[in-house]
């Protein structure tokens, strides 16, 4: 502390937490200090103070203008642009990708089927022969309407007729029966009915057709696509390969023989 009054500042003091004398509880230290002295020294400390403020305030401003350089520099630098982006900045789109429709093979020619023969008859159309059915694509799929496995091909099938019949298929369903109770025409006349199976129908009572196109390994259901020209270009045993069964329509029908 500085001790004022009749006489010159006399410096520094401390605290010594004890007596010096009557009324005295500080140290002076160093020689006393006169009044220009004191004068001199506060201009000095004043001007160091300045001085250092100055240094802070341009550090400041510095730093601050690197800032806005770097953020302009940020946004004059090309931003790259996707999705509606592009349309709220006005930029030009990227050129529309374009897409190879790949065709598939055409299905192979597998071999020539034999017509059917020793029918005992047909419903559901005016037909009389397979060739009644030449020029056009034609699924023809052995099957007894109490086929299990027959039964769960028919919502794939009616799918396929549906679109495509439109376009010219036609599907022969070549009955022939494994039980005696699926030989009577009008049991498969029913059984049509109830499941919807609205093609023509070829009764093969006794499996005449059923031994001659399938050899001596005969199953229920199998399905065989014959092309314009009645070879066949697709054969299938059981459920299943839908897909590849339209594929084979959609080929034959699209872009022919």
């Amino acid at each position: 502390m500085f001790m004022t009054g009749a006489t010159p500042a006399t410096g520094w003091a401390r605290s010594l937490g004890g007596s010096t004398g009557a009324g005295s509880g500080v140290e002076m230290i160093g020689e006393p200090m006169s009044r220009s002295q004191f004068l001199a020294a506060l201009i000095v400390v004043g001007a160091l103070g300045a001085l250092v403020v100055a240094r802070v305030q341009s550090g400041a401003e510095a730093g601050a203008g690197s800032d806005q350089e770097a953020a302009a520099e940020a946004a004059s630098e090309p931003k790259p642009i996707t999705g509606g982006e592009q349309a709220a900045v006005g930029a030009t789109p990227p050129a529309p990708q374009t897409t190879t429709l790949v065709v598939a093979e055409p299905p192979p020619i597998l071999e020539d089927k034999p017509a059917l023969t020793d029918l005992d008859g047909w419903l559901q159309t005016e037909a009389t022969s397979l060739d009644d059915f030449s020029g056009q694509v034609r699924i023809v799929e052995f099957w007894t309407f109490g086929c299990f496995n027959c039964k769960n091909r028919l919502p794939y099938t009616q799918e396929i007729y549906r679109r495509w019949q439109p376009e010219g298929l036609e599907i022969i369903a070549v009955h022939a029966p494994e039980f005696d109770y699926e030989k009577d025409p009008e049991a498969v006349a029913a059984a049509a009915a109830d499941l919807g199976v609205v093609w023509p129908i070829a009764l093969d009572t006794n499996k005449t057709n059923f031994r001659a196109w399938q050899g001596s390994r005969r199953f229920w259901p199998r399905t065989y696509v014959l092309d314009q020209e009645g070879r066949v270009r697709y054969d299938h045993i059981g459920e299943g390969d839908y897909d590849g069964l339209e594929t084979t329509v959609a080929q034959l029908i699209t872009n022919g023989p």
